[in-house]
């Protein structure tokens, strides 16, 4: 039984009744799973193990089946519980604490603090939950490229079915455009081509064929066998008709998807260093506020509520309720920034553990190179010509200048390269070419001789190039003679050679040449160059057939193009700043060995010795533990498919490492998953890449890589600057309640708990935003990765907002405070009493320096050690706008009727304001004198050290 032509259609003799009823079919087995060998059998063999025909299945066994296997859609794992992801934003160690809190302070008579206070857990919630959500879109994605209806032949009828609906042994009709939707054996087609970029990440379309493959082990992937098709890809041009042998989960799609369904999301280091301070601030906070409210109660001698009010502003005073959102909204502000910079970050906190990856592993085709091959060196009849030019731009030349009437085998050779190809220039002035990259380079190498080699010979037939073949042939027309121009592996074409092109005549060739010839492209291959053969036959002018077997052999070899896929500008610079800053890079390619090698060369990943080359084959022959003690600094892989890809990414993560990878196709779905940072590209990128990433390279290239993970260390630094800015005011909230305890309420409370709140969710936020957009510091790309378990709040950090910045302020609120009872006759009279109105205005100056006194401390935090006036202290325009934002806040608390009943606070008079106002010059002044003192400190010691 064999097709009856190669248009896809077919002889419907076979009654329907007897389909289903071979005698061994593979479907006998309960599970779904294609034969190893299905690519090696013929058409008959594939249908009489898939007990179906020409005719296709009866509905009956259609129904039969579909019970049995299942319907054709990949299931989409659903979560125990969105509400308790949803819920989880909202319930975590702190956000209960506040809850309680609120409901304290409504239980004390103080509704407007609990409806505060609930509304920071509410906006924390919100932003903690619009940061994490990306559930299951990877896998949406998926079942999106998969199309709603297709062609089948049922019972010796066409009709269009759900494809959800197709079972193994369907005979599905293909054509132009159609997206394929299960993986198929092909048994007819017609100048069929299938663009499989979105599983496998090539971007030409691979020439399909019906014909049995034998692989005689080859070490192949199935996806190189050009009679199978898979779900997901698309025909490109041609049609014909193939069989259903994998569906759904079975299929090379289904496989990508459990994979993808098996990775659990880890959380990022700022994830888990978060949810630390969390607990750290709310055990540390309760158990003040806890020991708070029994001194109140014992030393005091307070009422109950009284108490409760005061252990309840301790809370809330230690509490940094400002921090989650300030956090998240500066992180949405790095990415703004990292889209100027060719990176869109999906996850808000993938920015953050970007300043910890240690290791990135890279594709190298499109990411590493332009994807634009060049021919560099051309070898024919014993002589070589270099070429000059990079990608696909016909600016160069060949060197030595070719002359027609002398080399007339470079210009046959030339030929053959224009002949036997399908490249197409779509503007003849923009040389924007559609083809592949192979291909093209050939076009661009003729069109760099400066000779019009590409005529109008009309073409009879083509033999598409297979992956077992390795090699395409063109047969054309030139005027009464048939020529036969055919290119592909070296080894390939050299082996079917009996003779050579010398001296504008073919000569016969021994086997002494033969192993010249082949010296001549091992030397091509040791630099990292692909080498493309060619060679012509000229047939019979009464020879009409054209199959591969006659025209492909008894050649007469021209020639040898050895070309390479130039890297991307910028690419060596940012291996280069890799390394200075710690970070690995590991080229990850499907290459040959030799070719990864040279070109990681080339870009700087192997600089010198020799570098361990390790691939797919090998990777699969090693244990876990031997894998991960395998990899070392200079090591690259070849040859390897999603698999090695993924177990690669956790081999690095076993070793402790943070990992970006990049992918662009499906098959890179899991790894890119897996990974602490997945990267995909933005140009070339699969939609199920895109989704399956953490961030999206919008120009593809490596450098911005490199440029992102800049931006993700000084978003490390410039949140342990807002840390210690937003810490800074948590001493000099909780002082006053600790004076008003110590005195045993001689001192009435200089501080409402709702000015608390002000200043945390609202003085502080637009200031510590600015400190969040601070530029990297000098340097920042020379020193190594920070470790994942470094801690935000160490120990340095915690001293220097609480004991330093804090004491100040609290100094600050609490001289504010005497100074307005001073300026009402204290200590001749008593301190204002409780809600008077005096007490109100003590209170309003009490707020007001430590807020003033954090508009100096905000300039304060831009530096370490360096004095702030040896930059420009006015660059960065967020925290100008956040001290003006700071200050109109404070007058509208001041001075709006509204917010005074609120807030509790009362109008200040011109000398209140000056005296508040003073603190921010004083608070720069005495932090200068602590960095100069820190400065001479260290010289002094490197001086020693010398």
């Amino acid at each position: 039984m064999t097709p009856s032509r190669l248009s896809g259609k077919w002889n419907l003799s076979v009654p329907c009744h007897k389909t289903g009823l071979m005698e061994k079919s593979l479907l006998d087995s309960p599970s779904q799973s294609a034969p190893s060998e299905v690519h090696s059998m013929t058409a008959d063999e594939v249908m009489q193990r898939l007990g179906t025909s020409q005719a296709g299945l009866p509905e009956q066994e259609v129904l039969d089946r579909l019970v049995r296997h299942g319907r054709n859609s990949i299931e989409v794992s659903v979560p125990s519980s969105v509400w308790k992801e949803v819920a989880s934003n909202y319930f975590h160690s702190m956000a209960l604490l506040l809850w309680v809190t609120g409901f304290v302070a409504l239980a004390a008579s103080l509704p407007q603090l609990a409806v505060a206070i609930w509304l920071v857990n509410l906006v924390n919630g919100s932003f903690s939950f619009w940061q994490e959500f990306r559930a299951h879109k990877a896998l949406e994605a998926l079942n999106k490229l998969l199309p709603p209806h297709v062609k089948v032949i049922r019972c010796g009828k066409e009709s269009r079915v759900p494809a959800s609906e197709l079972v193994p042994g369907d005979i599905v009709a293909l054509e132009e455009g159609d997206l394929i939707s299960a993986d198929m054996r092909l048994i007819a087609c017609q100048g069929l081509e299938v663009d499989q970029s979105i599983l496998t990440g090539e971007s030409r379309p691979l020439k399909k064929d019906w014909h049995p493959v034998s692989t005689r082990g080859d070490g192949l992937s199935r996806s190189d066998f050009a009679n199978l098709v898979f779900a997901g890809t698309t025909v490109a041009a041609g049609h014909g008709t193939a069989v259903v042998f994998a569906t759904a989960t079975a299929t090379e799609f289904g496989r990508i998807a459990h994979l993808t369904q098996t990775i659990v999301d880890q959380p990022s280091p700022l994830q888990v260093e978060m949810k630390r301070v969390t607990k750290i601030v709310s055990v540390f906070s309760i158990t003040i506020g806890i020991v708070m409210f029994f001194a109140a109660k014992l030393l005091a001698h307070g009422t109950t509520v009284e108490a409760f009010v005061f252990g309840l502003g301790m809370i809330v005073a230690f509490v940094p309720e400002g921090m989650v959102p300030t956090v998240t909204l500066s992180l949405a502000l790095a990415v703004q920034r990292m889209v100027k910079r060719q990176a869109l970050v999906k996850r808000l906190s993938s920015v953050e553990a970007l300043g910890c990856c240690n290791v990135i592993c890279t594709d190298k085709t499109g990411t590493l190179t332009e994807n634009e091959m060049t021919v560099t060196d051309i070898f024919v009849g014993g002589r070589q010509y270099e070429v000059s030019g990079v990608g696909y731009s016909f600016e160069g030349a060949l060197k030595p200048h070719p002359a027609p009437s002398v080399d007339v085998e470079l210009f046959e050779l030339l030929k053959a390269g224009a002949y036997c190809n399908n490249t197409r220039f779509d503007d003849c002035s923009s040389h924007t070419p559609t083809g592949d990259p192979t291909e093209v380079a050939l076009i661009v190498a003729a069109a760099k001789s400066g000779q019009p080699v590409k005529s109008s010979a009309h073409r009879l037939a083509e033999n598409v190039f297979d992956s077992h073949r390795k090699r395409m042939s063109t047969i054309h027309a030139q005027g009464d003679t048939k020529v036969v121009y055919v290119k592909g592996s070296p080894s390939q074409i050299i082996e079917r050679c009996t003779r050579e092109f010398l001296s504008a005549k073919e000569t016969c060739i021994d086997a002494t040449r033969k192993a010249e010839l082949v010296a001549q492209v091992n030397s091509y291959a040791r630099e990292g160059l692909r080498v493309i053969a060619a060679a012509r036959k000229v047939l019979a002018a009464n020879e009409n057939d054209f199959s591969s077997e006659v025209v492909e052999s008894d050649l007469c070899f021209l020639g040898l193009f050895a070309m390479y896929d130039p890297p991307r500008s910028g690419v060596v610079e940012a291996v280069k700043k890799c390394k200075e800053a710690g970070i690995q890079v590991v080229m990850i390619t499907g290459d040959y060995e030799v070719t990864a090698e040279a070109i990681a060369r080339k870009v700087g990943i192997i600089e010198a010795g020799t570098a361990r080359v390790i691939t797919g084959p090998q990777i699969e022959k090693m244990t876990k533990q031997e894998f991960v003690e395998s990899i070392s600094s200079n090591v690259i892989f070849a040859r390897v498919n999603p698999e090695h890809k993924l177990r690669i990414v956790k081999a690095f993560q076993r070793r402790g490492n943070i990992v970006a990878v990049t992918g662009d196709g499906v098959n890179d779905a899991p790894a890119l998953k897996q990974a602490d940072i997945g990267v995909a590209m933005g140009e070339n990128g699969a939609d199920v890449a895109k989704e399956s990433a953490d961030m999206i390279l919008l120009d593809d290239n490596f450098a911005s890589i490199v440029n992102a993970i800049e931006e993700g260390r000084a978003v490390y630094d410039n949140i342990k600057k807002f840390a210690v800015y937003v810490f800074n005011s948590n001493m000099a909230e909780a002082v006053p309640f600790v004076v008003m305890l110590l005195s045993a309420g001689l001192v009435p409370m200089p501080l409402t708990i709702m000015q608390v709140l002000s200043i945390d969710l609202g003085t502080d936020m637009v200031p510590a935003l600015g400190l969040g957009t601070d530029p990297a510091e000098k340097g920042i790309m020379e020193r190594p990765p920070r470790s994942p378990k470094q801690p935000l709040l160490s120990a340095a950090l915690l001293s220097k907002a609480l004991l330093w910045y804090g004491l100040i302020e609290a100094a600050a609120g609490m001289s504010g405070y005497f100074f307005l009872n001073w300026l009402h006759g204290w200590p001749e009279v008593p301190l204002a009493a409780l809600y008077s109105p005096t007490w109100r205005i003590a209170t309003s100056m009490t707020l007001s320096c430590i807020v003033f006194s954090q508009v100096g401390a905000v300039f304060c935090c831009r530096t370490k050690e360096t004095s702030i006036f040896s930059g420009n202290v006015f660059e960065n325009r967020l925290i100008l706008a956040g001290v003006f934002f700071e200050v109109i806040l404070l007058l509208l608390l001041l001075f709006c009727p509204f917010f005074n009943d609120m807030f509790n606070t009362a109008p200040l008079g011109l000398l209140e304001l000056c005296f508040a106002f003073s603190w921010a010059p004083l608070m720069i002044f005495f932090d200068e004198i602590r960095k100069f003192v820190l400065r001479k400190h260290k010289s002094s010691r490197q001086a020693h050290a010398l």
